[in-house]
């Protein structure tokens, strides 16, 4: 009888330590969404070229984005400046009955990684869209959740641009022509 009630009580002391840690992770989880904690995702795609093709597509799919300083394409990283789209947002929010915001911008961050896919060459295109809101000027700047939109599209842009040069490498090799000899074209 004794051994059962050790048994229980330790039993019991686990599930106790169990839902406490439950609810400390739940609460940490809530503030940390709250203060705008992380509220970025990445959306990342893999393309089947080489990284020569893969980086003419992203600088061709960033051509109206002006490039931060900390961008570096030969470790495959592009980071964009921040773009203002104050009235952008407001005008989305105001159907939804949102408060204005004072300021809203945002900026993108690319990496690019190279790999072997079933013996393929490819390269893994990562996007992540930083958007920062300023509702209050005593509030300061808060990150807002994106809706991953602007990333999939880019990501979609990248891919057709890419899709495009296949295509014109694979018309120029059956005509007998070097595409080398075009790209500066």
């Amino acid at each position: 009888m004794t051994v059962a009630k050790g048994v229980l009580k330790r039993l019991s002391a686990g599930v106790c330590g169990l839902l406490l840690l439950t609810f400390v992770q739940g609460c940490a989880s809530a503030y940390e969404k709250s203060v705008g904690g992380n509220p970025s995702r990445e959306y990342s795609r893999i393309f089947f070229s080489d990284r020569n093709t893969v980086t003419k597509a992203v600088n061709e799919a960033l051509r109206s984005f002006v490039k931060d300083e900390a961008t570096n394409p030969a470790m495959g990283i592009y980071v964009t400046k921040y773009k203002d789209n104050t009235a952008l947002r407001n005008s989305l929010d105001s159907v939804g009955g949102g408060d204005a915001y004072i300021e809203a911008k945002y900026r993108l961050r690319l990496s690019l990684a190279e790999g072997k896919f079933n013996g393929l060459a490819s390269v893994r295109v990562s996007v992540l869209k930083e958007q920062l809101v300023l509702r209050d000027v005593l509030e300061g700047a808060r990150p807002l959740e994106t809706d991953g939109v602007d990333e999939q599209t880019l990501l979609y842009r990248i891919g057709r641009l890419i899709a495009m040069e296949q295509r014109r490498d694979r018309m120029l090799e059956s005509k007998g022509v070097d595409g080398s000899l075009l790209d500066g074209l």
